[in-house]
């Protein structure tokens, strides 16, 4: 009994020193690194340049029909790469996480149409411009109260919030709405949920010329010209190549010939002839690469999140129901972080937080530990109500034939426990299956995210989101016949 209580305190004091990791980068005030005054000298860009680009913003980044990354930027930093002898590894990023990804070491470069503010001018490294375009105002086609920039005073702005246009909107009155992407900005607008959004020209007239949209208009441009630029770490010294590269692309005509690829007549004309496909046959094109994602990414995810998840729940339940105040108050503190901090949050601390603390996990990694911690915190409650349910004579009576702790937890508490306790576990189970679905924004390639890759270029949200949805709801539909079969299985025994 004494060697049970000290290894459970033992490893009670792991578990917290993991979760003052988890709460370190969200709670420790870290002191801002000097930065140098002057450019930082040349150095070699890495041979392996993680690049990160949303995916999701056509034409710059987006993926064509057979998943691959394409688009102007996409493009671009791969031909620079091409030229500079190096390989470019593109890592989709959602937009609003994308400096967060760089300043945790996740990626490299950014390169998805930022614009060089003041700010980002002081904290990053940023290349020369290779791109500039103006920005647009977009109402819904029957508004006919805002006809400029002016008139958005006081109006409801759907705008990624990191989004040099979202400063736009702001400068000029507007309330922003943090809406991630264009496109569902763009929805937004048409429903009437915001009033306006302001956004890059290019970008909108490509939307336009595909989804034929009707319901959304242009009605003015804004006064300023934004130029587009690469982002990377303060002092990294990759930008006297890569602006060597952009320099020599301009003068060869390889920048211009790249400009008509996506923005000419004819990238127009390819544009409308893309929107011309049935809702059917984009979300027909899309059920085998969503159903790998499923099989390939979501169904492991589940399984090692749980299995790994059930065993941090047991040990936490165990030090819950221990009498050393310390082991119990340890349990305590774990279950009320976890089920007190939503999700979310928690994938964001462990997949860019913790490599500031020097812990740096894959994505598929990072998301196996904040799922598995996330279940440990929730099913933990529930196996130790279990436990509890559990008779006091069925205790008593294991220790008068001579059973020690160990032995009547495992052959006698535990197997009773376990049938109390299957119903709300396959509960938290069918739970975890669609919260895998939030592993997307820490760069996991789950269903979700093959579907959002799809919806992007193609404006088809309803079939391909229905589809991703009737994935999950398979899934689940499975579990609950097996969490079913299984409660049938173990009341076999029980006396009624």
């Amino acid at each position: 009994m004494h060697n049970v209580r000290l290894l459970a305190a033992r490893v009670a004091v792991a578990v917290f020193a993991v979760l003052l990791a988890l709460a370190g980068p969200a709670g420790v005030a870290r002191a801002a690194a000097p930065q140098p005054a002057h450019p930082a000298p040349a150095a070699a860009v890495p041979k392996v340049l993680r690049v990160g680009t949303e995916g999701v913003y056509p034409p710059f980044s987006y993926h064509d029909g057979n998943g691959n990354f394409t688009g102007y930027d996409v493009e671009l930093i791969q031909q620079i790469g091409k030229r500079l002898g190096v390989q470019v590894q593109l890592v989709q990023t959602p937009f609003d996480s994308m400096f967060a990804a760089l300043e945790s070491g996740r990626i490299d470069l950014v390169a998805n149409e930022i614009s060089p503010t003041p700010e980002r001018k002081a904290k990053y490294d940023l290349s020369a411009p290779y791109i500039s375009t103006t920005g647009v105002v977009v109402v819904a086609s029957g508004n006919k109260d805002i006809t400029s920039l002016a008139d958005i005073k006081g109006k409801r702005a759907g705008q990624s919030l990191t989004s040099n246009w979202s400063q736009v909107a702001k400068k000029a009155g507007a309330t922003i709405v943090p809406i991630q992407d264009m496109d569902k900005a763009m929805t937004a607008l048409a429903q009437n949920r915001v009033q306006v959004v302001v956004n890059d020209e290019l970008a909108v007239r490509n939307y336009l010329n595909t989804t034929g949209n009707k319901q959304v208009k242009i009605v003015s441009t804004t006064s300023d010209k934004t130029d587009s630029v690469f982002a990377a770490r303060k002092g990294s010294g990759y930008m006297p190549q890569i602006n060597a590269q952009i320099a020599a692309m301009r003068s060869d005509g390889a920048l211009q010939q790249l400009y008509d690829k996506y923005f000419g007549t004819k990238a127009q004309q390819q544009e409308k002839q893309a929107g011309n496909r049935s809702s059917w046959q984009i979300v027909r094109d899309n059920l085998w690469p969503m159903l790998l994602a499923t099989l390939r990414t979501t169904i492991p995810l589940t399984a090692i999140s749980f299995v790994l998840g059930l065993a941090i729940a047991l040990l936490i339940a165990l030090m819950r129901r221990s009498t050393i105040a310390i082991v119990s108050w340890l349990a305590r503190a774990y279950i009320s972080i976890i089920r007190g901090t939503p999700l979310l949050v928690q994938l964001f601390i462990v997949f860019y937080g913790l490599p500031q603390l020097g812990l740096k996990f894959s994505p598929f990694g990072a998301a196996i530990l904040a799922l598995s911690l996330n279940v440990g915190g929730y099913a933990a409650e529930v196996i130790r109500s279990a436990i509890a349910a559990v008779p006091q004579g069925q205790w008593e009576a294991a220790e008068t034939i001579g059973m020690d702790y160990r032995t009547t937890l495992r052959r006698v508490v535990l197997p009773q426990a376990a049938r109390i306790a299957v119903p709300p576990l396959g509960n938290t189970l069918v739970s975890l299956v669609k919260d895998t679905s939030l592993t997307s924004v820490i760069l996991v390639a789950d269903l979700f995210q093959k579907a959002q890759n799809a919806a992007a270029p193609t404006f088809e949200y309803m079939g391909l989101y229905t589809a991703a949805a009737a994935y999950y709801w398979v899934i689940c539909f499975v579990l609950n016949a097996l969490q079913g079969r299984l409660e049938k299985r173990l009341n076999r025994y029980v006396v009624r």
